[in-house]
Protein backbone atom coordinates (compact mmCIF):
# COMPACT_ATOMS: atom_id res chain seq x y z
CA UNK A 1 0.00 0.00 0.00
CA UNK A 2 1.40 3.66 -1.14
CA UNK A 3 2.10 5.49 2.15
CA UNK A 4 0.91 9.13 0.97
CA UNK A 5 2.31 12.10 2.67
CA UNK A 6 0.22 14.49 5.22
CA UNK A 7 -0.96 17.40 3.58
CA UNK A 8 -1.01 20.77 5.49
CA UNK A 9 -3.77 22.16 3.33
CA UNK A 10 -3.88 25.72 5.02
CA UNK A 11 0.29 25.99 4.27
CA UNK A 12 -1.01 25.85 0.45
CA UNK A 13 -4.01 28.20 1.30
CA UNK A 14 -2.57 31.30 -0.58
CA UNK A 15 -1.09 29.25 -3.47
CA UNK A 16 -4.91 27.38 -3.73
CA UNK A 17 -6.39 31.04 -3.35
CA UNK A 18 -4.89 32.31 -6.49
CA UNK A 19 -5.00 28.99 -8.22
CA UNK A 20 -9.02 29.01 -7.85
CA UNK A 21 -9.28 32.57 -8.94
CA UNK A 22 -7.14 31.15 -12.26
CA UNK A 23 -9.40 28.69 -12.79
CA UNK A 24 -12.35 31.21 -12.78
CA UNK A 25 -10.56 33.70 -14.68
CA UNK A 26 -10.23 30.92 -17.51
CA UNK A 27 -13.62 30.33 -17.28
CA UNK A 28 -14.77 33.75 -17.81
CA UNK A 29 -12.74 34.29 -21.26
CA UNK A 30 -15.18 31.44 -22.25
CA UNK A 31 -18.22 32.37 -21.22
CA UNK A 32 -18.31 35.98 -19.69
CA UNK A 33 -20.21 38.67 -21.82
CA UNK A 34 -18.30 40.96 -23.10
CA UNK A 35 -19.17 43.94 -22.05
CA UNK A 36 -18.61 42.61 -18.47
CA UNK A 37 -15.60 40.77 -19.13
CA UNK A 38 -12.88 43.47 -18.17
CA UNK A 39 -14.68 44.28 -14.66
CA UNK A 40 -15.49 40.84 -13.77
CA UNK A 41 -11.92 39.68 -14.66
CA UNK A 42 -10.40 42.17 -12.80
CA UNK A 43 -12.58 41.34 -9.78
CA UNK A 44 -11.97 38.02 -9.93
CA UNK A 45 -7.73 38.41 -9.84
CA UNK A 46 -7.56 41.26 -7.51
CA UNK A 47 -10.43 39.01 -4.68
CA UNK A 48 -7.56 35.93 -5.53
CA UNK A 49 -4.98 38.07 -4.35
CA UNK A 50 -6.79 39.81 -1.54
CA UNK A 51 -8.04 36.15 -0.28
CA UNK A 52 -4.03 34.75 -0.56
CA UNK A 53 -3.05 38.08 1.32
CA UNK A 54 -5.25 37.24 4.23
CA UNK A 55 -4.50 33.44 4.20
CA UNK A 56 -0.77 34.55 4.39
CA UNK A 57 -1.61 36.94 7.41
CA UNK A 58 -2.96 34.13 9.26
CA UNK A 59 -0.33 32.15 8.43
CA UNK A 60 2.49 34.04 9.32
CA UNK A 61 0.57 34.24 13.04
CA UNK A 62 -0.33 30.47 13.13
CA UNK A 63 3.08 29.61 11.96
CA UNK A 64 5.58 30.58 15.33
CA UNK A 65 7.11 27.08 15.09
CA UNK A 66 8.42 26.18 11.42
CA UNK A 67 8.58 22.92 10.01
CA UNK A 68 8.63 21.51 6.84
CA UNK A 69 5.81 19.31 5.61
CA UNK A 70 4.82 17.22 2.60
CA UNK A 71 7.99 15.45 2.59
CA UNK A 72 10.16 17.98 3.33
CA UNK A 73 8.41 19.43 0.48
CA UNK A 74 7.36 23.06 1.64
CA UNK A 75 8.29 24.88 4.52
CA UNK A 76 5.12 26.52 6.96
CA UNK A 77 7.28 29.13 8.82
CA UNK A 78 6.79 33.19 9.04
CA UNK A 79 10.11 33.84 6.88
CA UNK A 80 7.97 32.13 3.86
CA UNK A 81 4.49 33.55 5.21
CA UNK A 82 5.98 37.69 4.78
CA UNK A 83 7.07 37.01 2.03
CA UNK A 84 3.75 35.67 0.50
CA UNK A 85 2.41 38.79 2.25
CA UNK A 86 4.72 40.87 -0.12
CA UNK A 87 3.96 39.13 -3.05
CA UNK A 88 0.13 39.32 -2.67
CA UNK A 89 0.10 43.11 -1.69
CA UNK A 90 2.28 43.62 -5.22
CA UNK A 91 -0.52 41.64 -6.84
CA UNK A 92 -3.60 43.39 -5.71
CA UNK A 93 -1.51 46.75 -6.87
CA UNK A 94 -0.51 45.05 -10.33
CA UNK A 95 -4.55 44.53 -10.59
CA UNK A 96 -5.10 48.21 -9.80
CA UNK A 97 -2.57 49.45 -12.74
CA UNK A 98 -3.72 47.29 -14.88
CA UNK A 99 -7.15 47.77 -15.01
CA UNK A 100 -7.14 51.07 -17.48
CA UNK A 101 -4.39 49.41 -19.66
CA UNK A 102 -6.15 48.80 -23.43
CA UNK A 103 -6.02 45.48 -23.34
CA UNK A 104 -7.70 43.35 -26.54
CA UNK A 105 -10.62 42.05 -25.43
CA UNK A 106 -9.27 38.39 -26.31
CA UNK A 107 -6.66 39.08 -24.31
CA UNK A 108 -8.55 40.21 -21.12
CA UNK A 109 -9.50 37.47 -18.87
CA UNK A 110 -6.24 35.52 -20.09
CA UNK A 111 -4.10 38.48 -18.79
CA UNK A 112 -5.76 38.28 -15.44
CA UNK A 113 -5.50 34.39 -15.21
CA UNK A 114 -1.81 34.80 -16.25
CA UNK A 115 -1.28 37.32 -13.39
CA UNK A 116 -3.04 35.02 -10.86
CA UNK A 117 -0.97 32.03 -11.66
CA UNK A 118 2.55 33.88 -11.91
CA UNK A 119 1.31 35.13 -7.90
CA UNK A 120 0.39 31.32 -6.88
CA UNK A 121 3.59 30.22 -8.55
CA UNK A 122 5.66 32.83 -7.06
CA UNK A 123 3.98 32.33 -3.14
CA UNK A 124 4.50 28.61 -3.90
CA UNK A 125 8.70 29.28 -4.94
CA UNK A 126 8.98 31.31 -1.72
CA UNK A 127 7.42 28.18 0.48
CA UNK A 128 9.89 25.18 -1.60
CA UNK A 129 12.23 23.61 1.18
CA UNK A 130 14.17 20.72 -1.89
CA UNK A 131 15.71 21.52 -4.65
CA UNK A 132 13.11 20.03 -6.52
CA UNK A 133 10.31 21.80 -5.22
CA UNK A 134 11.97 24.94 -5.66
CA UNK A 135 12.77 24.50 -9.62
CA UNK A 136 9.08 23.57 -9.99
CA UNK A 137 8.30 26.53 -8.22
CA UNK A 138 10.84 28.66 -10.37
CA UNK A 139 9.37 27.24 -13.50
CA UNK A 140 5.28 27.82 -12.60
CA UNK A 141 5.48 31.64 -12.15
CA UNK A 142 8.23 31.83 -15.34
CA UNK A 143 6.73 30.54 -17.68
CA UNK A 144 3.20 32.84 -16.58
CA UNK A 145 5.79 36.04 -16.88
CA UNK A 146 7.49 35.01 -19.66
CA UNK A 147 3.47 35.14 -21.60
CA UNK A 148 2.50 37.97 -19.80
CA UNK A 149 5.69 39.90 -21.55
CA UNK A 150 4.17 39.45 -25.09
CA UNK A 151 0.48 39.30 -24.49
CA UNK A 152 0.05 42.55 -25.96
CA UNK A 153 1.01 42.01 -29.49
CA UNK A 154 0.48 45.63 -30.42
CA UNK A 155 2.91 47.01 -28.37
CA UNK A 156 6.05 47.84 -29.94
CA UNK A 157 8.70 45.74 -28.63
CA UNK A 158 6.32 42.90 -26.38
CA UNK A 159 6.95 39.94 -28.12
CA UNK A 160 10.60 41.34 -28.50
CA UNK A 161 10.50 41.38 -24.43
CA UNK A 162 9.07 38.21 -24.14
CA UNK A 163 11.10 36.15 -26.63
CA UNK A 164 14.18 37.53 -24.81
CA UNK A 165 12.89 36.93 -21.42
CA UNK A 166 12.08 33.39 -22.56
CA UNK A 167 15.67 32.98 -23.90
CA UNK A 168 17.71 34.17 -21.44
CA UNK A 169 15.44 32.92 -18.19
CA UNK A 170 15.05 29.70 -20.07
CA UNK A 171 19.12 29.66 -19.36
CA UNK A 172 18.79 30.84 -16.40
CA UNK A 173 16.33 28.05 -15.19
CA UNK A 174 18.91 25.16 -16.66
CA UNK A 175 22.07 26.97 -14.95
CA UNK A 176 19.50 26.75 -11.66
CA UNK A 177 18.67 23.14 -12.67
CA UNK A 178 22.23 22.01 -13.14
CA UNK A 179 23.35 23.19 -10.21
CA UNK A 180 20.89 21.61 -8.59
CA UNK A 181 21.70 18.21 -10.03
CA UNK A 182 25.27 18.98 -8.65
CA UNK A 183 24.38 19.82 -5.24
CA UNK A 184 22.13 16.48 -5.25
CA UNK A 185 25.24 14.13 -6.78
CA UNK A 186 27.60 15.76 -4.04
CA UNK A 187 25.30 15.27 -1.57
CA UNK A 188 22.61 12.81 -2.41
CA UNK A 189 19.88 14.90 -0.28
CA UNK A 190 17.53 17.44 -1.71
CA UNK A 191 15.84 18.96 1.09
CA UNK A 192 17.76 21.85 1.98
CA UNK A 193 18.60 20.95 6.02
CA UNK A 194 19.46 17.63 4.94
CA UNK A 195 22.53 19.17 2.46
CA UNK A 196 23.55 21.04 4.91
CA UNK A 197 23.87 18.32 7.31
CA UNK A 198 24.56 15.58 4.58
CA UNK A 199 28.14 14.02 4.02
CA UNK A 200 29.80 15.12 0.54
CA UNK A 201 31.28 12.96 -1.40
CA UNK A 202 32.71 15.93 -4.02
CA UNK A 203 33.68 19.44 -2.44
CA UNK A 204 34.76 20.47 -5.75
CA UNK A 205 31.35 18.99 -6.97
CA UNK A 206 29.20 20.73 -4.77
CA UNK A 207 31.14 24.26 -5.02
CA UNK A 208 30.03 24.39 -8.35
CA UNK A 209 26.93 23.41 -8.15
CA UNK A 210 26.55 26.37 -5.70
CA UNK A 211 28.08 28.62 -7.82
CA UNK A 212 25.42 27.56 -10.51
CA UNK A 213 22.57 27.41 -7.94
CA UNK A 214 23.71 31.31 -7.35
CA UNK A 215 23.90 32.01 -10.61
CA UNK A 216 20.79 30.97 -11.71
CA UNK A 217 18.79 32.83 -9.01
CA UNK A 218 21.06 35.62 -9.69
CA UNK A 219 19.28 35.70 -12.99
CA UNK A 220 15.50 36.05 -11.55
CA UNK A 221 16.96 38.89 -9.03
CA UNK A 222 18.07 41.05 -12.12
CA UNK A 223 21.76 41.44 -10.47
CA UNK A 224 24.45 41.95 -12.47
CA UNK A 225 26.15 40.15 -14.87
CA UNK A 226 22.79 38.16 -14.99
CA UNK A 227 20.73 41.33 -15.52
CA UNK A 228 21.07 41.46 -19.30
CA UNK A 229 17.13 40.58 -20.13
CA UNK A 230 16.44 43.10 -17.44
CA UNK A 231 16.41 46.54 -19.67
CA UNK A 232 14.98 45.06 -23.14
CA UNK A 233 11.90 42.80 -21.40
CA UNK A 234 11.38 45.84 -18.84
CA UNK A 235 10.92 48.27 -21.83
CA UNK A 236 9.23 46.14 -23.93
CA UNK A 237 6.13 44.42 -21.46
CA UNK A 238 3.06 46.29 -21.14
CA UNK A 239 3.34 48.23 -18.01
CA UNK A 240 1.32 46.75 -15.75
CA UNK A 241 3.63 43.53 -15.94
CA UNK A 242 6.68 45.24 -15.72
CA UNK A 243 5.49 46.81 -12.32
CA UNK A 244 4.47 43.14 -10.92
CA UNK A 245 8.09 41.64 -12.66
CA UNK A 246 10.01 44.52 -10.76
CA UNK A 247 8.97 44.09 -7.42
CA UNK A 248 6.87 40.47 -6.42
CA UNK A 249 9.89 38.54 -8.69
CA UNK A 250 12.27 40.18 -6.59
CA UNK A 251 11.11 39.26 -3.16
CA UNK A 252 10.41 36.11 -4.29
CA UNK A 253 13.75 35.40 -5.58
CA UNK A 254 15.76 37.18 -3.09
CA UNK A 255 14.12 35.51 0.48
CA UNK A 256 14.58 31.65 -1.55
CA UNK A 257 18.43 32.90 -2.09
CA UNK A 258 18.73 33.69 1.73
CA UNK A 259 16.62 30.98 2.60
CA UNK A 260 18.93 27.96 0.59
CA UNK A 261 22.26 29.84 1.31
CA UNK A 262 22.03 29.93 4.57
CA UNK A 263 20.07 26.21 5.23
CA UNK A 264 21.64 24.04 2.33
CA UNK A 265 25.50 25.82 2.42
CA UNK A 266 26.35 26.99 6.40
CA UNK A 267 29.84 25.47 5.69
CA UNK A 268 30.53 27.02 2.85
CA UNK A 269 29.89 30.36 3.96
CA UNK A 270 32.65 31.98 3.41
CA UNK A 271 32.62 30.82 -0.41
CA UNK A 272 28.95 32.18 -0.89
CA UNK A 273 29.55 35.42 1.10
CA UNK A 274 31.92 36.66 -0.80
CA UNK A 275 30.79 35.57 -4.23
CA UNK A 276 27.61 37.78 -3.36
CA UNK A 277 29.36 40.83 -2.19
CA UNK A 278 31.30 40.84 -5.41
CA UNK A 279 27.61 40.08 -7.94
CA UNK A 280 26.44 43.26 -5.36
CA UNK A 281 29.77 45.91 -6.00
CA UNK A 282 28.98 44.64 -9.85
CA UNK A 283 24.97 45.55 -9.83
CA UNK A 284 25.71 48.52 -7.76
CA UNK A 285 28.40 50.08 -10.74
CA UNK A 286 26.38 48.40 -13.54
CA UNK A 287 23.15 49.43 -12.76
CA UNK A 288 23.78 53.21 -11.64
CA UNK A 289 26.39 53.88 -14.80
CA UNK A 290 24.00 52.26 -17.20
CA UNK A 291 20.86 54.16 -15.64
CA UNK A 292 22.58 57.48 -15.97
CA UNK A 293 22.44 56.80 -20.08
CA UNK A 294 19.11 56.03 -20.63
CA UNK A 295 16.31 58.23 -21.70
CA UNK A 296 13.49 56.50 -21.59
CA UNK A 297 12.32 56.13 -18.23
CA UNK A 298 11.15 52.39 -17.89
CA UNK A 299 14.33 51.06 -19.42
CA UNK A 300 16.05 53.71 -16.56
CA UNK A 301 13.92 51.94 -14.03
CA UNK A 302 15.13 48.44 -15.15
CA UNK A 303 18.86 49.53 -14.52
CA UNK A 304 17.82 51.32 -11.20
CA UNK A 305 16.06 47.91 -10.29
CA UNK A 306 19.61 46.39 -11.10
CA UNK A 307 21.41 48.76 -8.94
CA UNK A 308 18.64 48.05 -5.98
CA UNK A 309 19.07 44.49 -6.76
CA UNK A 310 22.83 45.62 -5.18
CA UNK A 311 21.75 47.38 -2.42
CA UNK A 312 19.20 43.85 -1.26
CA UNK A 313 22.00 41.29 -2.04
CA UNK A 314 24.39 43.21 0.84
CA UNK A 315 22.46 42.13 3.62
CA UNK A 316 21.93 38.71 2.13
CA UNK A 317 26.56 38.67 1.72
CA UNK A 318 26.70 39.60 5.65
CA UNK A 319 24.79 36.41 6.24
CA UNK A 320 23.97 37.77 10.14
CA UNK A 321 20.18 38.34 11.80
CA UNK A 322 20.38 42.00 11.38
CA UNK A 323 21.18 40.76 7.19
CA UNK A 324 17.91 38.86 7.70
CA UNK A 325 15.59 41.76 9.52
CA UNK A 326 17.24 44.26 6.73
CA UNK A 327 16.10 42.48 3.68
CA UNK A 328 12.73 42.10 4.94
CA UNK A 329 12.42 45.52 5.64
CA UNK A 330 13.80 46.92 2.78
CA UNK A 331 11.39 44.96 0.09
CA UNK A 332 8.65 46.66 1.47
CA UNK A 333 9.42 50.07 0.46
CA UNK A 334 11.32 48.87 -2.55
CA UNK A 335 8.22 47.20 -4.15
CA UNK A 336 6.07 49.97 -3.01
CA UNK A 337 8.31 52.35 -5.06
CA UNK A 338 8.91 50.32 -7.80
CA UNK A 339 5.04 49.57 -8.37
CA UNK A 340 4.20 53.02 -7.67
CA UNK A 341 6.86 54.84 -10.26
CA UNK A 342 6.25 52.40 -12.89
CA UNK A 343 1.87 53.43 -12.00
CA UNK A 344 2.68 57.18 -12.83
CA UNK A 345 4.64 55.63 -15.67
CA UNK A 346 1.74 53.88 -17.01
CA UNK A 347 -0.47 56.97 -16.54
CA UNK A 348 1.60 59.26 -18.70
CA UNK A 349 1.46 55.94 -21.12
CA UNK A 350 -1.95 56.54 -21.36
CA UNK A 351 -1.95 60.08 -21.81
CA UNK A 352 0.36 59.98 -24.72
CA UNK A 353 -0.18 56.65 -26.23
CA UNK A 354 3.47 56.90 -26.40
CA UNK A 355 6.37 55.36 -24.81
CA UNK A 356 7.56 57.38 -22.03
CA UNK A 357 11.00 59.63 -22.28
CA UNK A 358 12.64 62.14 -20.20
CA UNK A 359 11.43 64.78 -22.95
CA UNK A 360 7.95 64.25 -22.84
CA UNK A 361 7.65 63.39 -19.46
CA UNK A 362 8.18 67.46 -19.28
CA UNK A 363 5.34 69.61 -17.31
CA UNK A 364 3.84 66.29 -15.96
CA UNK A 365 4.13 67.76 -12.46
CA UNK A 366 2.29 70.54 -13.33
CA UNK A 367 -0.48 69.03 -15.44
CA UNK A 368 -1.24 66.64 -13.11
CA UNK A 369 0.01 67.21 -9.55
CA UNK A 370 -0.51 64.22 -7.43
CA UNK A 371 1.13 61.92 -9.99
CA UNK A 372 3.68 64.33 -10.43
CA UNK A 373 4.67 64.46 -6.72
CA UNK A 374 4.13 60.77 -5.80
CA UNK A 375 6.78 60.35 -8.85
CA UNK A 376 9.18 62.79 -6.49
CA UNK A 377 8.68 61.03 -3.40
CA UNK A 378 8.81 57.51 -5.07
CA UNK A 379 12.57 58.83 -7.15
CA UNK A 380 13.76 60.33 -3.49
CA UNK A 381 13.12 57.14 -1.73
CA UNK A 382 15.23 55.30 -4.62
CA UNK A 383 17.88 57.48 -3.92
CA UNK A 384 17.24 57.27 -0.39
CA UNK A 385 16.12 60.57 1.16
CA UNK A 386 14.77 60.85 4.64
CA UNK A 387 11.42 60.56 5.25
CA UNK A 388 10.97 57.40 2.75
CA UNK A 389 11.39 53.95 3.58
CA UNK A 390 14.64 53.86 1.09
CA UNK A 391 16.24 55.66 3.46
CA UNK A 392 16.08 53.21 6.57
CA UNK A 393 15.97 50.17 4.36
CA UNK A 394 19.95 51.25 2.84
CA UNK A 395 20.88 52.68 6.42
CA UNK A 396 19.58 48.85 7.97
CA UNK A 397 21.64 46.86 5.06
CA UNK A 398 24.76 48.94 5.48
CA UNK A 399 24.30 48.50 9.14
CA UNK A 400 23.82 44.35 8.38
CA UNK A 401 27.76 44.62 6.43
CA UNK A 402 29.23 46.42 9.16
CA UNK A 403 28.15 44.13 11.88
CA UNK A 404 30.43 41.70 9.54
CA UNK A 405 33.00 44.40 9.32
CA UNK A 406 33.21 45.05 5.47
CA UNK A 407 33.07 48.59 5.39
CA UNK A 408 33.97 48.32 2.51
CA UNK A 409 30.86 47.07 1.25
CA UNK A 410 29.33 50.23 2.96
CA UNK A 411 31.62 52.85 0.48
CA UNK A 412 30.67 51.05 -2.23
CA UNK A 413 27.31 51.56 -1.15
CA UNK A 414 27.58 54.98 -0.68
CA UNK A 415 29.19 55.89 -3.95
CA UNK A 416 26.70 53.58 -5.79
CA UNK A 417 23.98 56.33 -3.97
CA UNK A 418 25.62 59.24 -5.38
CA UNK A 419 26.06 58.19 -8.58
CA UNK A 420 22.46 57.62 -8.79
CA UNK A 421 21.42 60.70 -7.96
CA UNK A 422 21.61 62.26 -11.29
CA UNK A 423 19.31 59.91 -12.79
CA UNK A 424 16.73 59.83 -10.31
CA UNK A 425 16.75 63.86 -9.92
CA UNK A 426 16.72 64.49 -13.69
CA UNK A 427 13.12 62.55 -13.81
CA UNK A 428 12.21 65.36 -10.96
CA UNK A 429 13.61 68.32 -13.19
CA UNK A 430 11.35 66.58 -16.23
CA UNK A 431 8.46 66.25 -14.70
CA UNK A 432 8.77 70.12 -12.32
CA UNK A 433 12.04 72.48 -13.39
CA UNK A 434 12.65 72.23 -17.56
CA UNK A 435 12.70 75.98 -18.32
CA UNK A 436 9.66 76.91 -20.43
CA UNK A 437 11.84 77.43 -23.74
CA UNK A 438 12.05 73.49 -23.35
CA UNK A 439 8.09 72.92 -23.13
CA UNK A 440 6.35 71.58 -26.74
CA UNK A 441 2.96 71.94 -27.08
CA UNK A 442 0.53 69.00 -25.57
CA UNK A 443 -1.68 67.56 -28.16
CA UNK A 444 -5.12 68.28 -28.24
CA UNK A 445 -7.92 66.61 -26.81
CA UNK A 446 -8.81 68.23 -23.35
CA UNK A 447 -7.89 66.66 -19.65
CA UNK A 448 -7.16 62.91 -19.82
CA UNK A 449 -9.92 60.62 -18.51
CA UNK A 450 -9.91 59.60 -14.70
CA UNK A 451 -8.08 56.57 -14.10
CA UNK A 452 -9.41 55.86 -10.47
CA UNK A 453 -8.20 52.01 -9.93
CA UNK A 454 -4.60 53.36 -10.68
CA UNK A 455 -4.72 56.53 -8.30
CA UNK A 456 -5.92 54.31 -5.94
CA UNK A 457 -2.66 52.25 -6.70
CA UNK A 458 -0.19 55.46 -6.34
CA UNK A 459 -1.98 56.20 -3.05
CA UNK A 460 -1.09 52.97 -1.57
CA UNK A 461 2.51 52.98 -2.64
CA UNK A 462 2.64 56.37 -1.52
CA UNK A 463 1.43 55.21 1.66
CA UNK A 464 3.64 53.01 1.94
CA UNK A 465 6.86 54.56 1.23
CA UNK A 466 6.30 57.30 3.35
CA UNK A 467 4.75 55.18 6.14
CA UNK A 468 7.86 52.83 6.86
CA UNK A 469 9.87 55.27 7.61
CA UNK A 470 8.11 56.22 10.67
CA UNK A 471 6.16 53.00 11.41
CA UNK A 472 9.84 51.16 11.22
CA UNK A 473 9.63 49.94 14.57
CA UNK A 474 6.43 47.30 13.88
CA UNK A 475 8.26 46.60 10.57
CA UNK A 476 11.60 45.73 12.02
CA UNK A 477 9.39 43.42 14.68
CA UNK A 478 7.61 41.68 12.34
CA UNK A 479 11.09 41.90 9.99
CA UNK A 480 12.83 39.87 13.08
CA UNK A 481 10.02 37.83 14.12
CA UNK A 482 10.21 36.54 10.42
CA UNK A 483 14.22 36.26 10.32
CA UNK A 484 13.93 34.18 12.98
CA UNK A 485 12.66 31.33 10.85
CA UNK A 486 16.24 31.17 9.41
CA UNK A 487 19.34 29.25 10.83
CA UNK A 488 21.49 31.90 11.54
Amino acid sequence: MIQRPHVDWFALSPSLALLAAAGLLLMAAVFGPKRTRKPISAFICGAGFVAALVFAIVLDDRSAKGAALVHDAIFRDRWAAYAQILIAGCGVVAVLISYGERWREENLSEYYALLASAGAGMIFFVQASNLMTMFLGLEWFSIALYVMCAIDIDLVGSLEAGLKYLIIGAFGSATLLFGSALVYGATGQLAFDQIGTAHVTSTSLLVLGLALVIAGLAFKTSAAPFHMWTPDAYQGAPTPVTAFMGSATKVAALVVTYRILLTAFPHDEHLWTWALAGIACASLAIGNLGALAQQNVKRLLAYSSVSHAGFMLIPIASANAIGGRALLYYLVPYCAMSLGAFAVVAARERELGAPVTLDNLVGFGWERPFLGVSMWVFMLGFLGFPLTGGFLGKFYAFAAAYDRGWWWLIVVGVAGTLISAPYYLAVVRSMFLRDAAELQLAPAGGSPPRDLPLQAAVVICLAVTVGSFFAIQPLVDVARSAANALPF
